[in-house]
């Protein structure tokens, strides 16, 4: 493990200043862990997008060997890694450009069987796989760990990039699921600048996404056409035959002072005379790791199961690692009457770095 990147490095400088954007948004990048699948076309924009805006942890998950006709548009490889694994070459690439990034990499495909493993601590997911077996894999892994999908494609001439997040997913574009018979790049060519543009936009809903600025793609998709020049948006929904389940809105990603609690503020509350509820919604390797004590315990993937063992009228604080996790299950006990209920801003990563230091990060 590195050294966390510093928010408040010069480096970072030119995005600090943005409206909105802040020291805050820089430290929610360093404290963040984003899994990103793939390290060819697509990966080659989004991995050192990520590392030079300041995202702390990223993990690399790729099962491929860097060839010559890669190196036309993978450029995060040059000729002398031909033969070595994606994972190496694109790893050795980060660390060289941002030295505080922890680089992971997992030379190997992302499957139901490897998502549970590749995804622990993750606060994000990226995928920019070339089949759809594995967005597939993607999306249904984001769905059951309740964090968001950014996903992008990219073939001849055009591409596209859209979200699965907050009630809708990729099966509900495409909800007769993968097509074994789709066109690869490999059959089909690609020009290199619609994996620089697609990936681009897949990196930057990622930023927006892990600070809370901007409105997130979500319930949309970006088509941009290379030939033309031209970008267009499409709209969808839930798809009402996959369930019964109503639509949520996804949470608020910039939350208002009364949905949102600060690690001070929350220390505070609990030196009352009644303190407020506290549920953990982080996996138990997590809780394991590092823990507030007292809080009851139920992962984001078991809440709406469970949810009839937490009191709706008691004052309730949620938090996860960094906050992410935390916002979805805010708006779940929301929708389920918890009028009281909140969420701890940057997640018990805050709670370690402004209130506790003695309580170990991860």
């Amino acid at each position: 493990m590195t050294t966390p990147p510093d928010p408040s490095a010069a480096r970072y400088a030119r995005q600090r200043i943005l409206p909105g954007f802040g020291e805050a948004a820089q430290r929610r990048l360093a404290g963040a862990h984003a899994v990103v699948i793939g390290a060819g076309g697509l990966g080659s924009a989004v991995l050192p997008i990520l590392a030079a805006a300041g995202v702390g942890t990223i993990t690399v998950v790729d099962d491929d060997l860097v060839d010559q006709t890669n190196l036309h548009r993978q450029i995060l490889h040059g000729a002398t890694d031909v033969g070595r694994p994606k994972v190496d070459s694109a790893a050795d690439a980060v660390r060289a450009q941002s030295p505080e990034t922890t680089v992971i990499g997992h030379r190997g495909l992302f499957t139901a069987a490897t998502a549970g493993r590749l995804l622990a601590g993750a606060d994000i997911l990226i995928d920019g796989s070339d089949t759809n077996e594995t967005r597939f894999a993607a999306n249904d892994a984001a769905v059951a760990a309740g964090i968001p999908l950014v996903w992008g494609s990219a073939l001849r001439w055009s591409g596209q990039v859209g979200i699965a997040w907050g009630g809708t997913d990729y099966r509900d574009l495409f909800p007769d699921g993968p097509d074994s018979e789709a066109d690869t790049c490999e059959v089909a060519g690609i020009l290199p600048t619609v994996c620089t543009v697609i990936g681009g936009l897949m990196a930057t809903e990622a930023i927006k996404l892990l600070t809370g600025i901007g409105e997130p793609l979500v319930g949309r998709v970006i088509l941009f056409d290379a030939l033309t020049g031209t970008t267009r948006e499409l709209r969808y929904e839930r798809d009402p035959a996959r369930d019964a389940a109503p639509l949520v809105p996804p949470p608020a990603r910039a939350p208002a002072s009364d949905r949102s609690i600060t690690a001070r503020e929350l220390s505070a509350l609990l030196s009352e005379p009644i303190p407020p509820v506290l549920l953990d919604v982080r996996e138990p390797h997590e809780v394991a790791a590092a823990a507030l004590p007292g809080a009851i315990v139920i992962p984001l993937g078991e809440l709406d199961a469970r949810i009839g063992e937490l009191d709706p009228a008691a004052p309730t604080i949620v938090f996860c690692h960094l906050g992410v996790r935390s916002e979805t299950a805010l708006q779940r006990l929301e929708a389920a009457g918890f009028a009281r209920a909140r969420h701890l801003a940057g997640g018990i990563d805050a709670w370690s770095r402004t209130v506790d230091p003695s309580l170990p990060r991860y």
